[in-house]
């Protein structure tokens, strides 16, 4: 009987515990997190503090006492694993509630202990209100607040997909929302024409946006910018960037990786053929290069517990490398990507051309449609798929996930022309925009 010990208990390590119950009822499994709650749904965490998700404790998806009933599961809650010893396969737990420390015996180690918000240090930040999303409590702890506090205004740090979130629920809430980021372009893993339109539609819907800045110093409601200007407002939301929970690797001499995860192999090995890891805090390969990628995202968490306890159960998978599809809701666009934008196939020295499709989301004499715009970038050698971004307020993610699956087949840009693709006014036209593309491709 196998004896598995999993480090985290939300996305990753919660699902590869379920599975590799599934494929072996007999392994002893224990899950130890240091958090008081477990598998949540923490992409849902800005929509319930905006209220469009009202009911909270609908974002958690099981406790302790279900996977212990249902999956014959041990979930230690509020328990943080301090040390692992790679020689005698245990590692050193601490009881967060009673102080009580012991060891616990392992055959595989599973390490999925996620990703932590960076708070950059800053001068005169204890004096203000700040607060970071990054857990099931720091969702309530934001809620809390705006109940008992009624603020009428915020700052968001950072405009990547948890700040541009925040800033849309926390403007449905009526607050007045103002936006700070580093960079000249809110969301940079978008090219500059779909970031600029992001901006635009922050901008149309009332975030006031200070691009190239950084927050320097703050007295209490006061903040003071890097460009010199002075905001007002009564709490800041920290969202500038998530850093990987890599301690506990490597205080084990596990490799970090150059995106700061931990290295894995195909099965999701680490160096240590005994101990995995997943999930943000995991480095892998990217798709497209095969170059070292990190992305904290759910869906690779849950691909790669997959992965891990097919493994570990003797029917080996082994991954593929990661695109990074992504999409993000801000007011009325929907803005969504997969796998290379301009600037990381320049930096990769990637040889590439592009179309771009402006069009319908579906036929234009339906009452409900809406522009799309499609950006796609391929190689010029081997024809294949690199990259795309689409931008709209309807059927934008239908095209990315076609697209995605393209690349992952292996599909060249030529090929888009002649995917038979569904068809009816309400949700397309009878030459698809994907299709567009592909006899784009060809006329080029």
């Amino acid at each position: 009987m196998k004896k598995i010990v999993i480090v985290g208990a939300v996305g990753g390590g919660a699902t590869v515990a379920g599975q590799i119950r599934f494929y072996d009822q007999d392994a002893k499994i224990s899950v130890f997190d240091r958090d008081s709650t477990m598998s949540y749904a923490a992409c849902g965490t800005p929509y319930a503090i905006g209220g469009v998700i009202e009911e909270t404790q609908s974002l958690l998806m099981a406790d302790p006492q279900q996977f212990e009933e249902k999956r014959n599961i041990d979930v230690y809650l509020e328990h943080e694993v301090l040390e692992i010893n790679r020689t005698e396969k245990s590692v050193l737990v601490k009881n967060l509630k009673t102080g009580e420390v012991f060891h616990e015996a392992y055959d595989f180690l599973i390490l999925s202990p996620g990703g932590s918000a960076i708070v950059p240090a800053i001068d005169g930040l204890d004096s203000t209100n700040h607060f970071v999303l990054r857990s099931f409590g720091d969702m309530e702890g934001i809620i809390s607040y705006i109940e008992k506090a009624k603020p009428s205004s915020c700052v968001v740090s950072g405009a990547g997909f948890i700040g541009i979130e925040m800033a849309e629920n926390l403007m449905n809430l009526g607050l007045k929302v103002q936006m700070v980021h580093k960079s000249s372009h809110v969301m940079s893993i978008l090219d500059p024409e779909f970031s600029d339109r992001v901006l635009t539609e922050l901008k149309n819907n009332g975030v006031v946006v200070y691009t190239d800045s950084v927050i320097t110093k703050t007295d209490k409601k006061e903040l003071h910018l890097s460009t010199g200007q002075k905001l007002q407002a009564d709490f800041i939301i920290m969202s500038v960037g998530i850093k990987p929970n890599t301690q506990l690797a490597e205080k084990a001499s596990l490799p970090i990786g150059e995106t700061g995860g931990i290295i894995t192999n195909e099965f999701m090995q680490t160096a240590d053929s005994s101990i995995y890891a997943l999930g943000d805090a995991s480095e892998n390969t990217d798709f497209v290069t095969g170059g070292a990628k990190r992305v904290p995202l759910a869906s690779p968490a849950h691909r790669q517990a997959f992965i891990v306890a097919k493994h570990l159960t003797g029917n080996s998978i082994p991954k593929a490398g990661l695109l990074g599809t992504s999409i993000v809701k801000v007011f009325t666009l929907d803005v969504a990507m997969t796998g290379l934008n301009e600037r990381s196939l320049l930096e990769n020295g990637v040889l590439y051309e592009t179309v771009l499709h402006k069009g319908n989301s579906n036929a234009g004499y339906y009452p409900d449609h809406s522009e799309i715009t499609l950006k796609v970038h391929y190689s010029p050698e081997t024809r294949k798929i690199l990259g795309a971004q689409c931008i709209g307020s309807k059927g934008v993610d239908k095209r990315i996930d076609v697209l995605a699956t393209a690349m992952f087949a292996g599909l060249t840009i030529e090929d888009l022309q002649a995917l038979e693709l569904c068809y009816a006014p309400p949700y397309s036209s009878p030459k698809d925009p994907i299709n567009m593309v592909g006899y784009k491709a060809i006329r080029k």
